[in-house]
Order: C-alpha cells, then structure tokens, then sequence
C-alpha cells in the first residue's frame, strides 16, 4: 500500500552558490555526518549535495509534512544500503510522523532513487507499506 509520493527538481547551480556563499554553515544546518561525508569526498560535491537536497524535500512531500510539524532538514538522511540502493533514515519528529501515518500489522519502506544531468538534480520518494514479516 502506498502511504506517501514525492518528487523533487532542484537546479545543481543553485546549491554551487549556496556552498560558496555560506559553506559548513549550509551544510551543517541541512545535512546529516552521513551525507556530509559521502559529499565531500566527491568530486562532483555540488551535484552531490543537490541530489540529498531533493531527495529530503521528496521525502518531506512523501510524509505530507513538508518542513512543519517540528521536521527538519536533518531528520531526513539519504544512506545506502549494502547493495549501494539509496534510501532514507528517518529519525526524530520524521521518524514519529511516518509511525503514526503506517497501518497497524505494517512496516515502512522509503524508496527512494535519485538522479542528477547537471544542471539538474531529480529525485522521487515513495513510502509504502508492507505487512510486518513480509520484509
């Protein structure tokens, strides 16, 4: 069962000027150590950070909160799974919004993929969920 869908498009130019404009600032207010490390070892740092950037503002249309209700930037984190598969974590005020949104007898899944063909970075979040067990 589909709980939640969202997409975001944002321009990978937009976040090269906000890095070079505000730089750990940016970063650290928006960005989790995870997603801070895996960017910045990149050599398309930009493009990196553009891609975690839509992909927490999907995330945010996927629960219906956008950044209200007490959830922000950090609480939604991109990780990867073993595979290398992207997906979200979800911790604090995200993580108590997705429990209360999820069936009883069901489990959460984010999925999440993301793309980037500068100048733009795309990424799209469904969150279903599953019956408990069946994962």
């Amino acid at each position: 069962m589909i709980l939640g869908i969202g997409n975001d498009v944002i321009d990978i130019r937009r976040v090269e000027r906000t890095l070079n404009r505000f730089g750990d600032r940016f970063v650290q207010r928006l960005f989790t150590d995870v997603e801070q490390r895996k960017s910045d070892r990149r050599a398309a740092r930009a493009a990196s950070y553009a891609k975690r950037f839509a992909a927490k503002e999907a995330c945010s249309k996927a629960l219906g909160t956008g950044f209200r209700k007490g959830v922000y930037w950090r609480d939604l984190g991109v990780v990867n799974e073993p595979s290398g598969r992207p997906t979200m974590v979800l911790t604090g005020p995200a993580r108590d919004h997705l429990a209360r949104m999820t069936p009883s007898g069901c489990d959460a899944v984010v999925h999440l993929t993301i793309t980037d063909d500068y100048p733009y970075a795309h990424a799209v979040v469904i969150i279903s969920a599953v019956s408990k067990g069946t994962l």
